[in-house]
C-alpha cells in the first residue's frame, strides 16, 4: 500500500507546485490557552501534531471529549465495555500529548440531545477561556461530528476574540478551505505513539495520518503536515447554520488507499460555498 500512497503523494506535490498552494505555516508564540473539542475519544489526533507543538511552546492544552464512543463495534465489545475502554484509552493518551486538562463530557453516543450539549460547551468555554479553539466542522460525513460542530457554533457565538481552527477528522478540508498549515515532522513519532494507544480505533485513525502525509506533499513542507481552516466565531457560526452545511456531500478516506483522491474531489462545490460563507462578514 505504500506504493499507492506514494503515487498519490507525488501527484499531490505536482498539483501543489502547479497551483502554488502555499498557505502560512503555523508556529506558536507561546503562552496561549488552547481548547480542543473532540466529538469522540480519538478525534483529537486529527490535530495531534499541532497539539504536541503547542505543548513544546509552553501552551496549556485542554481537550474536551463530547461523547463516550460507545457506538463503535470494534473488537466485538458491547456498548458499555466500549465506552469504558475508550475512556481508558484517553487516560493513556493524555500524558503522551502533554495535555494540561482532560474534560470528559461523556454523552452517550447517538443518544444525546443538543439542548444538553450547548450549555455544557458554553460552561467549558468560560472555564477554560481559550485563545484558540480547535473545532470539528460540517466538512465531514459523520453525523455526530456535524452535530457537535453546530452545537459549538451556538456555544461560541459572540466570542469575538476567539480564534477557531477547524481540523480534519475523517474528511480532507482540501486547499479550497485550508488557510493554515502545521509541519509536524519533528513530532510525528510521538503522534504515532499517541495514536497507537487508541487500540480499539487504530485501524480507522491510521487513515488520519495518511491525510497528514498528503498534506505535507500538497504544501511541500518536507514531511507530514496538519491542515487547518482558521476563522473567527462569527464565521464559524455562518458556516454551521442549519441550511449552510454540506451534509452528505463529503467522503472520508477508506481503509485502503486506492480511491483516496475521490475524498478530495467529492464535495468541491460544497467546500466553495462554505468558503464563501466564512468570508461573508
Amino acid at each position: 500500500m505504500q506504493s499507492v500512497t506514494g503515487v498519490w503523494s507525488a501527484a499531490g506535490e505536482i498539483a501543489g507546485r502547479l497551483a502554488r498552494w502555499q498557505p502560512p505555516l503555523w508556529c506558536s508564540p507561546g503562552g496561549e490557552r488552547v481548547l480542543v473539542i473532540a466529538p469522540h475519544p480519538d478525534d483529537e489526533v486529527g490535530c495531534g501534531g499541532t497539539l504536541l507543538l503547542h505543548g513544546l511552546a509552553g501552551d496549556a492544552v485542554h481537550v474536551a471529549y463530547v461523547t463516550d464512543g460507545r457506538g463503535s463495534r470494534a473488537g466485538g465489545l458491547g456498548p458499555d465495555q466500549m465506552a469504558a475502554r475508550r475512556r481508558q484509552e484517553v487516560a493513556a493518551v493524555a500524558p503522551v500529548l502533554g495535555l494540561a486538562g482532560v474534560h470528559w463530557l461523556g454523552l452517550r453516543e447517538r443518544e444525546w440531545d443538543e439542548s444538553a450539549l450547548v450549555p455544557a460547551l458554553r460552561d467549558l468555554l468560560r472555564q477554560t477561556a481559550p485563545d484558540i479553539l480547535y473545532a470539528p466542522s460540517c466538512v465531514d460525513f459523520h453525523p455526530e461530528h456535524v452535530r457537535v460542530a453546530r452545537c459549538l457554533a451556538q456555544a461560541s457565538a459572540g466570542l469575538h476574540e476567539l480564534r477557531i481552527r477547524v481540523y480534519q477528522i475523517q474528511v480532507p478540508l482540501t486547499p479550497v478551505l485550508v488557510n493554515l498549515v502545521t509541519p509536524i515532522e519533528s513530532v510525528a513519532s510521538e503522534l504515532l505513539r499517541a495514536m497507537r494507544y487508541y487500540a480499539t480505533q487504530f485501524g480507522s485513525i491510521e487513515r488520519c495520518f495518511r491525510m497528514k502525509r498528503y498534506g505535507g506533499s500538497l504544501y511541500r513542507v518536507g514531511g507530514p503536515a496538519e491542515e487547518l481552516w482558521q476563522m473567527d466565531a462569527d464565521a464559524y457560526g455562518r458556516v454551521h447554520a442549519e441550511d449552510a452545511g454540506g451534509d452528505g456531500a463529503f467522503r472520508g478516506l477508506r481503509a485502503l488507499p486506492f480511491t483516496d483522491p475521490l475524498s478530495y474531489a467529492r464535495g468541491l462545490r460544497a467546500r466553495v460555498r462554505l468558503r464563501a460563507l466564512s468570508r461573508a462578514g
